[in-house]
């Protein structure tokens, strides 16, 4: 007759799985908010490499990562799908932005993406974070890549064009991450003026030996050519797959193959040999 309760009350309406991912979703933002208030966030950086000489980087990428308590490095997967439904996405965007411009400033021949949301654009501080770094240094802007995923464009094409119009003429360059993966519609890309087109590692997997992917990267590259977009390949993992690419035309490579994210980049590694010459 009666219904037994245990001790912890579930939240109304929520089943055993919801009440279970909201509890993960709330440690995961707790362990993201603790990290940026001890300052324990950098950024990890993996180079993108030229596909027909892959020992010429074109660019590195800038990807953020926090430590948890115990001083473990967790990857953004971990964390943004989370984060950037909140505020807390547009501080680390506004932090990996920070220490991007930084990076730029003290290396003159460093070129470097860095990502965010279109929600940042709109986001006074990260303006504000953007124009004093572009300010510290007047070749900063023309080497700084700007990344948004396809996805995140999607939700506010309007507004996000006319910031990005603003934005370009400082010199600054965008590139549209994870292309194939969300829902672009093809008509924006008359009006959009992205610079670099990144093909999302979904289809890169297995290129090799899937006519099927071949037969769509060749046709998201024909769509990227005509718009006079740099085309880049994520997620390459195997020298099959670089070969694949390459024989389609792809103009720029990034994965594991040519390097991990890493946190201490040839750059520093050169510096710290200087210092103990």
């Amino acid at each position: 007759m009666f219904e037994r309760h245990s001790g912890r009350k579930r939240s109304k309406g929520m089943n055993p799985l919801e009440t279970a991912v909201r509890s993960r979703d709330s440690d995961i933002l707790a362990m993201v908010e603790r990290a940026l208030q001890h300052k324990e966030v950098m950024l990890a950086f993996q180079p993108v490499v030229v596909t027909n000489d892959p020992s010429r980087v074109a660019f590195y990428e800038g990807l953020i990562r926090v430590m948890d308590e115990t001083g473990r490095v967790i990857p953004a997967r971990e964390f943004m799908p989370v984060a950037e439904a909140t505020d807390m996405g547009r501080i680390i965007d506004r932090v990996a932005l920070e220490f991007g411009l930084l990076e730029l400033c003290r290396h003159p021949n460093l070129r470097l993406s860095i990502n965010l949301s279109a929600k940042s654009l709109h986001d006074k501080r990260w303006m504000k974070t953007l124009q004093h770094g572009l300010a510290r240094d007047e070749t900063v802007g023309e080497r700084l890549i700007l990344e948004i995923t396809e996805e995140s464009v999607m939700t506010q094409p309007d507004q996000v064009l006319d910031i990005m119009d603003e934005i370009q003429l400082k010199g600054v360059a965008f590139a549209l991450d994870d292309f194939g993966a969300g829902r672009t519609a093809i008509r924006y890309f008359k009006d959009f003026a992205f610079d670099i087109l990144k093909i999302d590692g979904s289809l890169i997997r297995g290129i090799d030996t899937s006519p099927d992917n071949q037969a769509i990267v060749r046709a998201l590259m024909s769509i990227g050519q005509h718009f006079e977009m740099f085309t880049v390949a994520e997620h390459v993992e195997t020298k099959g797959q670089a070969d694949c690419l390459r024989s389609l035309g792809v103009d720029c490579l990034q994965g594991y193959l040519f390097g991990a994210p890493s946190l201490r980049p040839a750059w520093h590694q050169s510096r710290t040999r200087k210092r103990l010459a």
